[in-house]
């Protein structure tokens, strides 16, 4: 009895290392980090950035598969909501950059001008995602 617990939690614990592993290898792939940095001019911070994502990495799993609950209130829900649609903003549009997507798209639709409005709406309409996701009770039941 006491065995199979073990190799439950071993094979729960390799599996999540596994996707964690491939989850931060393809944040690292697609250069979000960098990308991010450089733009900004901030490059002298980037283990912040990088410790910050495998912190929240980690945190948000601790509160994913355990009962803990947190009440930290509508402004700071917001505020969560916020920084967690412009990093899911962020990955989609650096995915998309990376497979070449958006120089493909204004060819394709021959857009000279305004390509900037077309990524700051992708990045706007994640972080929407986001809020819907976090404000509204029941949005998503995943736990029950």
């Amino acid at each position: 009895m006491i065995g199979s617990y073990i190799l439950l939690i071993f094979i729960g614990f390799s599996g999540g290392v596994i996707v964690a592993g491939g989850v931060f290898a393809f944040i690292a792939i697609i250069g979000v980090v960098p990308r991010l940095a450089q733009k900004t001019c901030t490059q002298k911070y980037m283990t912040i950035y990088e410790d910050s994502i495998m912190i929240g990495g980690i945190l948000g799993t601790i509160v994913m598969i355990s009962d803990i609950s947190l009440n930290i209130g509508i402004v700071a829900t917001i505020l969560y909501g916020f920084f967690a649609g412009i990093f899911v903003g962020s990955l989609a549009v650096s995915l998309a950059e990376v497979l070449d997507v958006i120089p493909i798209l204004t060819r394709r639709l021959h857009i000279k001008i305004g390509m900037s409005f077309f990524i700051v709406s992708l990045a706007l309409g994640k972080l929407t995602g986001s809020l819907l996701y976090w404000l509204i009770p029941g949005f998503f039941n995943y736990k029950n």
